[in-house]
């Protein structure tokens, strides 16, 4: 199926990091785009770097685990964008600690943004994916679904949003709408620098130790991960659906 005339795109978590460079990546390729994040304020940095730099775009502040947020937020998109035919469920937190000492807290704060707020987001925009015929769905994994010390409620989530993933392909390809998952590996972004900080390594230290271990040699950019995303929302990725990408330099099983 051939895709809209209107492209709008929706990114949430768009504020900084992975968000940030996807929001500008797809406004660059002529999506108009919602840069969601908790705060209006601080998506407004990306949606103003995308107007200055001649693209189209807004910022809504929203809490993607409250059903009435995404509710509005995806109302405010199709009042002042369209209907938005590309959904990139980028929106994530951590509260890393090893089990014995995770707290219920922290589990349903990471369940709830990464899972249920993708679940949210998903309902609010397919209906619209559904009108034009044409969807992309891209939710963001992690190589932490494989298992990663300290993160057992980050990783069953980043895992849950691949099985998430493939059931959107099953049931939503029918209308025109694919779904798909990239999982980035060690990423130099503001979220991994607070986990450098929190271990009391320098950041360089850090960077540089990390990229040893990765058969490329080097950390990834948000940039890369925008990249891989901005093939899965255009028109040539139409037959791939329901795939996990792990962008982390090197293979992963």
């Amino acid at each position: 199926m051939t895709a809209p005339s209107s492209r709008v795109a929706v990114v949430t978590g768009a504020a900084r990091g992975l968000g940030a460079a996807t929001a500008q990546r797809l406004a660059a390729d002529g999506h108009a785009v919602a840069v969601i994040d908790l705060e209006e304020s601080a998506a407004k940095g990306t949606a103003d770097a995308i107007t200055q730099a001649g693209g189209s775009a807004i910022a809504i502040g929203a809490d993607v685990s409250d059903s009435a947020a995404v509710d509005a937020a995806i109302e405010r998109v199709v009042a002042e964008l369209g209907g938005p035919t590309v959904l990139v469920n980028n929106a994530g937190i951590t509260r890393d600690n090893l089990l014995f000492k995770m707290t219920e807290t922290d589990w349903d704060a990471v369940m709830g943004v990464h899972l249920r707020g993708s679940f949210l987001m998903t309902r609010a925009c397919q209906k619209h994916m559904v009108a034009a015929g044409w969807g992309r769905i891209v939710n963001l994994s992690s190589t932490s679904a494989l298992g990663n010390r300290g993160q057992v409620n980050y990783s069953a989530a980043k895992a849950g949003l691949q099985g998430f993933t493939k059931t959107l392909a099953i049931e939503l390809g029918r209308f025109g709408i694919t779904a798909n998952c990239v999982a980035p590996g060690f990423i130099a972004s503001e979220m991994t620098k607070a986990t450098a900080e929190r271990l009391g390594v320098p950041w360089d230290e850090f960077v540089a130790g990390r990229a040893k271990e990765i058969p490329v040699q080097r950390a990834g950019a948000p940039e890369d991960i925008a990249n891989m995303v901005a093939f899965f929302a255009g028109e040539g990725a139409g037959f791939v659906s329901g795939q996990v990408i792990y962008v982390a330099g090197g293979p992963k099983t």
